[in-house]
């Protein structure tokens, strides 16, 4: 089944992430924390990418720029071929709704709603109709493999199936960039092994991923990887 979230549109050949000399400072105590340093990138349409290296250098506070989570202290981020580093509360909110699909280590589902409602939660917000995010929801859980699992809550599913639940949550609204933070940080082996291969198709099927990881066989999954060290890009900028 190809994932239904693509629509036909002029190719846009613009990177879809763009960097420039992205810096962010943290103050701690009385010290200042450089936690990127003149980061540079770029992300193509349809790319797969996976952001590695140690922890504490910068891989988490790179992907909120780019999730329009953060901004940063000085220097550009563009999403889309749009400006997003100095957006208010509001407008980054109303940007990542429409524009990216977030999945994290934990799954973050609501746990009194549904999976049918947890995918459906997006759209709501959007305000799509009741019917059309409906439809919606269980076209995306049977692309993850889990149509049958539609009225059960959180609480009833496994580790991987909740993980399931969140990437069809983050494909509700057609994002043009999905982001993951250790999507298998909390998942065995076996179970990563099948959201590593669920990734790839979700790829393949068109849609731009990037990825913070410690999992080797999720970064070596990814069609580029990204090297971070203190706060830089040690290789795979290009």
């Amino acid at each position: 089944m190809t994932e239904p979230t693509q629509t036909p549109a002029a190719p846009d050949e613009r990177p879809i992430v763009s960097l420039r000399d992205v810096r962010r400072d943290y103050a701690l105590g009385a010290e200042r924390v450089h936690a990127l340093q003149g980061v540079t990138l770029d992300v193509e349409r349809g790319d797969y990418v996976a952001i590695v290296g140690p922890s504490g250098c910068g891989k988490s506070t790179l992907l909120n720029l780019i999730g329009v989570i953060d901004q940063p202290t000085s220097g550009t981020v563009e999403i889309g071929g749009k400006r997003v580093d100095d957006m208010s509360d509001w407008e980054a909110t109303s940007f990542r709704l429409y524009n990216i699909g977030f999945v994290f280590q934990r799954f973050y589902l609501m746990p009194i709603l549904s999976a049918l409602e947890n995918v459906a939660l997006p759209m709501a917000e959007a305000k799509v109709p009741r019917e059309e995010r409906r439809e919606r929801a269980a076209q995306l859980l049977a692309y993850v493999g889990l149509s049958n699992r539609e009225r059960h809550r959180p609480s009833e599913l496994s580790g991987g199936e909740q993980q399931r639940v969140a990437i069809a949550r983050a494909l509700a609204n057609r994002p043009t960039l999905v982001l993951a933070d250790e999507p298998t940080g909390e998942l065995d082996a076996h179970t990563g092994a099948e959201i590593i291969s669920l990734f790839q198709r979700l790829n393949a099927d068109g849609t731009t991923i990037v990825v913070v990881t410690h999992d080797e066989g999720l970064a070596d999954a990814a069609r580029r990887k990204i090297h971070m060290r203190d706060g830089k890009v040690v290789d795979g900028s290009a």
